[in-house]
């Protein structure tokens, strides 16, 4: 007789099924993390990268095919220019680290660059946390890892996690370092772009922390990452160091409110498949059948963004038109609704949001008329 499943095994198990028969789980990363975090009511997005779906290919076949993502030849620049930052087992990329955070220390003349392969992500983790114990109790040298391995619970699953780099300071505290293509020009870059870096590199801080935790005596894992990115126009690197506290501290909260997935795939109706395979009237059920919660910012984080965003067109949900007006309508939570409040339809006068539309199209019905006067 086999033995009983565990509550863990029965979970990965669920999950398959969600994803259809032979098909490879996507592993999440910082950058979808980082998305998740920002719009954790979406119960959608929490299962669906939760049991590992390929959103780009589900899009696809659900007719809404996402722009999302970086180009080839993004991909590539940013490849090369990584390559360059890390010549010569990482001398400027140290350089760069000790001028921007670490001025106070010994310069980095030689560094420890440990080799981090093994077998499966697992492994590839357990590597990391090794490394990272080495390098922490043998303080007075600089250490660099290379593209590491961490390992974050979100929402009861575990996330693997693939930063640039992370340093190894010689008072053995860890910084993670970011490495963009995107220009540093006069000093500074796209506040948007440099939001979105900080956002993905809280999602490894907290990743470390959980690393640091488990040592005696733990760590510093520092708040201030170090960015770099092309000076100028050029492929010549210059760095800036970000201070991720505001973006440690919101994503960590984020993450703890995010409905646990094996709550999410308990409410599904048994048989239930996100598999690209399935003919499309009944992967768009399966789709629908999970509540999603679209805003504008999604079409910027989200492949799945332009099917959500049709069908929340289609129903004339508030939430199309951004969060602040959503916040700022109450119970009103559709577009007919708000349109019939306007005209005194519907809707509870002594109800601020009500009252203040109806002023609003009272002030418009009085500018139309004195303008066709």
């Amino acid at each position: 007789m086999p033995p009983p499943r565990t509550r863990g095994t029965a979970l990965r198990h669920r999950l398959a099924e969600l994803r259809g028969p032979d098909v490879s789980a996507k592993a999440l990363d910082a950058r979808a993390l980082a998305a998740l975090a920002a719009n954790p009511g979406c119960a959608r997005r929490a299962i669906l990268d939760g049991a590992g779906v390929n959103k780009a290919a589900l899009a696809s076949a659900l007719g809404s095919p996402s722009a999302f993502g970086q180009s080839q030849f993004a991909l590539t620049r940013g490849n090369a220019f990584e390559a360059r930052v890390k010549a010569d087992g990482g001398a400027e990329l140290l350089r760069l680290v000790h001028e921007k955070l670490d001025p106070s220390a010994e310069p980095p003349a030689e560094a420890r660059v440990p080799d981090l392969t093994a077998t499966g992500p697992q492994g590839r983790t357990a590597r990391t946390a090794l490394e990272l114990r080495e390098a922490t109790a043998h303080p007075g040298a600089w250490t660099l890892l290379d593209h590491p391995m961490l390992a974050l619970d979100v929402a009861g699953s575990p996330a693997f996690l693939e930063p640039d780099a992370v340093v190894v300071h010689p008072d053995g505290s860890w910084t993670v370092v970011e490495i963009k293509s995107f220009p540093l020009l006069d000093g500074s870059a796209d506040p948007a772009k440099v939001g979105a870096a900080a956002r993905q590199a809280a999602v490894y801080v907290l990743a470390l922390e959980e690393v640091a935790a488990r040592l005696d005596p733990a760590p510093r894992v520092r708040h201030r990452i170090l960015l770099v990115c092309p000076r100028d126009f050029s492929n010549l690197p210059a760095a800036s160091a970000v201070d991720i506290r505001k973006q440690r501290a919101v994503t960590a909260r984020q993450l703890t409110r995010l409905t646990r997935i094996e709550d999410i795939a308990e409410t599904l109706p048994e048989g239930t498949c996100f598999s690209p395979e399935l003919p499309a009237d009944e992967l768009t059920a399966a789709v629908e059948s999970v509540p999603a919660t679209y805003a504008p910012e999604c079409l910027s984080a989200c492949e799945l963004a332009f099917h959500c965003r049709a069908r929340s067109r289609e129903t004339g949900a508030v939430t199309s038109l951004g969060r602040p007006v959503r916040a700022e309508l109450g119970g009103l939570t559709t577009v007919a609704d708000v349109l019939a409040a306007a005209r005194g339809e519907a809707g509870d006068p002594d109800d601020p949001a009500v009252a203040a539309l109806r002023r609003a199209a009272a002030l418009r019905a009085e500018a139309l008329e004195a303008a066709c006067r």
